[in-house]
C-alpha cells in the first residue's frame, strides 16, 4: 500500500436488522423525527441530515437470508447506537420516542 493517499473512512449507510419493520419505522420516524428515504416492504431508510450516514432498517429474517446467515440468536450484539441532544431536548426527545412505542431502558443522566 506504499504511495497510496489515505482517505477518511466514511459510512454512507448504518442498516439494522429489526423483527418488526412497521413498529421500528414508526419510532424512527415519529419518535426520533428522522425522514423517510425510501420504504419498501422489508426495508425503508431514513435521511439523518448533511453530513451524516443514513440509516436503513432490514426486517431481520429478510436481512439474514440476504447475508446468507441464519437469523437466530438473542441478547446484546456489542454494538450500539447514540443521539447526543442538548440537556433542554432530553423530555420531549424521550416523550416522542415513547409515544412511538419506544422503550426506555436506562433513564437519561445529566452530564
Amino acid at each position: 500500500m506504499h504511495g497510496e493517499t489515505n482517505v477518511p473512512l466514511q459510512m454512507t449507510s448504518i442498516i439494522i436488522g429489526v423483527e418488526d419493520l412497521a413498529r421500528s419505522r414508526k419510532f424512527y420516524g415519529d419518535g426520533l423525527g428522522c425522514t423517510i428515504a425510501q420504504d419498501h416492504p422489508n426495508f425503508v431508510s431514513f435521511n439523518l441530515g448533511d453530513g451524516s450516514s443514513s440509516l436503513a432498517l432490514y426486517q431481520w429474517e429478510a436481512a439474514a437470508e440476504d447475508a446468507g446467515v441464519a437469523s437466530e440468536g438473542i441478547g446484546f450484539r456489542g454494538v450500539s447506537f447514540h443521539h447526543i441532544v442538548p440537556s433542554r431536548e432530553v423530555d420531549e426527545l424521550i416523550g416522542r420516542a415513547a409515544a412511538a412505542d419506544g422503550h426506555l431502558w436506562k433513564v437519561a443522566s445529566p452530564s
